[in-house]
C-alpha cells in the first residue's frame, strides 16, 4: 500500500480546545469544523469534541445534514445559515442552529411554522463586508424574530474580525468599537472572536467565541510571538510519506520536470511518494524543508502530481522506505505554506482523497 497518509492527533485538538477555554474563561467556544474540520475528518472531531463544547459550527447546510447522516446528533451551527426557506424547516427538525445574515433570511424564520422553535444567531457587519446586517437592520431583524416564537433563546449577536491575526491592527480596534455601539443597547449575547480574537485580542472574548484554526494546533498569525499563547499549542496533523527511491546525481545533473534543480556537489536525492495530486503545494520551492531520519533536508526539483524529490546528501543513512514528514510536529504547516506563497487554512483543507486519515 501507498505510505501517504495523514495522522490526525484527535487529543491534541481536544487539548487546543482546553487552551482557546483556558484563555477565555468566561466564553462559551463553539469549534469549527467546518471544511472537513480543516481537512482532519469532520466526524472524528465532532465525535471527539462534542463532550466539550455546547455546539460545533459548520460552514453550510451541506455539511450539517452530512454530520447528521453520520450520526452526529450534537448541536450544529450554520455559520452561513439557510439557503432557502426549507432550510428554516430543517434546521428546526435536526436541531441545527442558524446563523442569519441578511433581511431575507429573517423573513424566512420569522414567517414559518415550526415544530419548535430554533437557536438562531445574527451576523453583524462590521467592516470586512462579507456577511451581516447593518446596523440599520439590527433592531427590526431582532424585532421580528423574537415576536413569532420561532427563536430559542436569546439571539446571538456576531461579527467577524477580518485583521485580527496582524497583532497591533487599528482597524480591529474599530470593529470592536462599532460593534460594541452597535449591540450594547440590545443587551444580547454576543460573539465575536475566532481564533485569532481569542490568542490575540482579550477585548473581542464574549459569551461566546468560535475557535477554528487554532483548534489544530496552528497560528493564525505570522507576526505572534512564539512564546506567547500559541506556544501551547500542539499541531493535530502530521503529514507523512516514505522514500520510494534513491539515486546519486553528479554535479551539473538535474532532477524533476524541468530540470530547475542542478546538483553542484555529488548528491543523495530520494524520491517520496507525495504531490500536488495529493495537497502537497505545488508551488513549494526548492529548499522547503521535510523531516527525514530525525533531521530536516530540502525539497530539489519541481513538485510533481504524485512525487516529490528531496536531497538526502546530508542525511546519513537514509534510504528506501524512511518515513519522511511533510508537515508536522518538526516542519510547520505554516512555515511550508509561507515558502509556497500561500496559507496554512489552504494546506490543511486541501488534501485530496488520496490521502487516508488515520488517528
Amino acid at each position: 500500500m501507498r505510505p501517504t497518509r495523514a495522522i490526525v492527533r484527535l487529543d491534541n485538538i481536544v487539548h487546543n480546545l482546553g487552551v482557546a477555554a483556558r484563555l477565555a474563561p468566561g466564553s462559551k467556544n463553539v469549534p469549527v469544523i467546518k471544511a472537513n474540520a480543516y481537512g482532519h475528518g469532520a466526524v472524528e472531531v465532532a465525535r471527539a469534541l462534542a463532550p466539550h463544547a455546547p455546539a460545533l459550527a459548520v460552514a453550510f447546510m451541506d455539511e450539517a445534514v452530512a454530520l447528521r447522516e453520520a450520526g452526529i446528533d450534537h448541536p450544529l451551527l450554520v455559520l452561513q445559515g439557510p439557503s432557502a426557506r426549507s432550510d428554516v424547516e430543517l434546521a428546526a427538525a435536526e436541531g441545527f442552529w442558524l446563523m442569519l445574515h441578511r433581511p431575507g433570511q429573517v423573513d424566512w424564520l420569522a414567517n414559518v411554522r415550526l415544530a419548535r422553535p430554533v437557536t438562531t444567531w445574527l451576523k453583524v457587519d462590521t467592516g470586512m463586508h462579507r456577511l451581516g446586517l447593518a446596523a440599520d437592520e439590527i433592531p427590526p431583524a431582532l424585532a421580528r424574530l423574537e415576536s413569532r416564537g420561532n427563536v430559542h433563546g436569546d439571539v446571538v449577536l456576531s461579527t467577524h474580525l477580518s485583521r485580527a491575526d496582524e497583532t497591533d491592527q487599528a482597524f480591529t480596534r474599530e470593529q470592536l468599537a462599532l460593534f460594541q455601539s452597535l449591540t450594547l443597547p440590545h443587551e444580547r449575547p454576543r460573539s465575536i472572536a475566532n481564533s485569532a480574537g481569542i490568542l490575540f485580542w482579550p477585548e473581542a472574548h464574549a459569551e461566546w467565541n468560535r475557535p477554528g484554526y487554532m483548534l489544530y494546533g496552528q497560528c493564525p498569525s505570522n507576526t505572534a510571538s512564539p512564546s506567547g499563547p500559541t506556544a501551547e499549542l500542539r499541531a493535530a496533523m502530521t503529514m507523512q510519506s516514505a522514500i520510494i527511491s534513491v539515486r546519486d546525481l553528479a554535479p551539473g545533473e538535474g532532477v524533476g520536470y524541468g530540470q530547475r534543480w542542478r546538483a553542484e556537489r555529488p548528491s543523495r536525492i530520494g524520491t517520496v511518494a507525495i504531490g500536488y495530486g495529493d495537497g502537497y503545494p505545488r508551488h513549494a520551492p526548492s529548499g522547503t524543508p521535510v523531516w527525514v531520519r530525525g533531521c530536516r533536508a530540502p525539497l530539489v526539483g519541481t513538485v510533481s502530481m504524485d512525487m516529490i524529490t528531496v536531497d538526502l546528501t546530508d542525511v546519513a543513512g537514509a534510504d528506501v522506505g524512511d518515513e519522511v514528514e511533510l508537515w508536522g510536529e518538526h516542519v510547520p504547516v505554516n512555515e511550508v505554506a509561507a515558502l509556497s506563497g500561500t496559507i496554512g487554512y489552504e494546506l490543511l483543507a486541501g488534501l485530496t482523497g488520496r490521502v487516508p486519515l488515520t488517528t
